[in-house]
């Protein structure tokens, strides 16, 4: 056995058993604790003091999705076991208080959560896990399906090349995510169909989560001309697969040769303006951008790392074949749901994630070994465990 795999499934181990060990009070804890409390407080809605006031449903939600059963009613015995455990009073295992406190938790409190815990993880990473003492982002998409509701329907429309009644409606996702702690820094949901729907108008919104000096890795669907040229105005250098009408164009005869099948290209700016932009924002585009493509792994690639020898391609194909993390991220997040709380459950999904990864950030067996160790199969990071729950619970509990 090679050497760093001794200690990375002893690591593994460890994490899934703490994961089996979390409950609602573990999840309560967390937000309670003094890194999360000011910012959950300030984000609370106006309540009264109920059986269920919003931390203890959001801490009960939480443990929901983590757990085998995944149920409601699962959810409130659990908290009715508790109560009786600790000597209060014990409340009636109805779901029906439950099912109405979760849906009177607002959307943008679990996102912004999820938000702000992922900056925290980020920040605390050993800077050992970025490439070149850089943070690297991980940007993908993933899709997931819903029960064929019409209310479901008229927010996420199934694919208009399906008959009426013959498809499911699909909602689509873009996630930000850290390769160094696998947190995620920022997601934004949208429909698979209709104007703004497409990966590029959901990455566009979550541009400002991105920092000075950072590395963004992504794959063909998002090097345009204005991308790279908003990634470049923020500072942030970018490493993507060419995208397809681009890469049956390069020529590697033309621009200034850097090596191999290895050169810088000046792109010029589109003369039609797209959609989403406005008459401004296209007018004080650059009228041309410095760029550089190379050849690596059979792939055509694109950069704005333009310094051949502080960036060597080889490095650049390691660094960018990396970005696969995100792909097991994401890939189970295609499951069915029902009910209007979709949006809100994928969101919960994800800060459920990176309550996970703080927990075990600070558990007394310290960070992981190293970057890859969350992703050798432990249940903890990965949306395996979410995506089984999602499709194995029942509808009523989506109320």
């Amino acid at each position: 056995m090679h050497a760093t795999h001794r200690p990375a499934l002893e690591q593994q181990k460890q994490i899934q058993r703490r994961t089996d060990e979390t409950d609602s009070y573990a999840f309560f804890n967390v937000l309670t604790s003094a890194r999360l409390f000011d910012a959950v407080e300030e984000l609370l809605p106006e309540h009264r003091e109920r059986l269920f006031p919003p931390t203890e449903t959001l801490s009960m939600f939480l443990a929901q999705v983590l757990s085998a059963d995944g149920s409601c009613q699962q959810a409130v015995d659990a908290a009715v076991i508790k109560r009786i455990f600790g000597g209060l009073p014990r409340c009636a295992a109805s779901t029906s208080a439950y099912c109405q406190a979760r849906g009177r938790l607002p959307t943008e409190m679990i996102s912004e959560l999820a938000r702000q815990v992922g900056s925290m993880i980020g920040a605390g990473a050993p800077r050992w896990w970025h490439s070149w003492n850089r943070p690297v982002r991980l940007v993908d998409g993933a899709t997931a399906t819903m029960a064929d509701t019409a209310e479901n329907q008229a927010v996420y429309p199934q694919p208009s090349s399906q008959k009426p009644g013959l498809g499911f409606p699909i909602c689509r996702m873009v996630t930000l995510i850290c390769l160094g702690s696998g947190a995620l820094l920022a997601a934004a949901i949208g429909p698979c169909e209709g104007k703004g729907s497409d990966e590029q108008t959901l990455l566009r919104s979550l541009l400002d989560a991105l920092e000075v000096d950072d590395i963004l890795l992504g794959d063909a669907f998002y090097p345009t001309y204005f991308l790279l040229c908003e990634l470049v105005q923020r500072r942030v250098d970018g490493v993507f697969q060419q995208y397809g009408a681009r890469k049956r164009s390069t020529d590697f005869k033309t621009g200034e040769r850097l090596g191999a099948r290895d050169h810088l290209v000046v792109l010029e700016k589109p003369s039609r303006r797209p959609e989403w932009m406005t008459p401004q924002e296209y007018a004080q585009a650059p009228a041309t951008l410095k760029v550089r493509e190379f050849a690596a792994g059979g792939k055509i690639m694109v950069t704005t790392f333009l310094d051949a020898k502080a960036a060597p391609k080889k490095k650049l194909k390691v660094l960018h074949q990396r970005r696969w993390n995100v792909e097991l991220d994401l890939r189970n997040i295609k499951t069915t749901g029902a009910g209007r709380g979709v949006q809100k459950r994928l969101i919960n999904d994800l800060l459920r994630m990176g309550l996970d990864r703080m927990e075990h950030q600070d558990s007394p067996e310290g960070p992981p070994f190293r970057t890859q160790t969350h992703r050798l199969g432990a249940r903890v990071p990965s949306l395996d465990n979410v995506a089984e729950v999602l499709a194995t619970s029942e509808a009523e509990d989506w109320r």
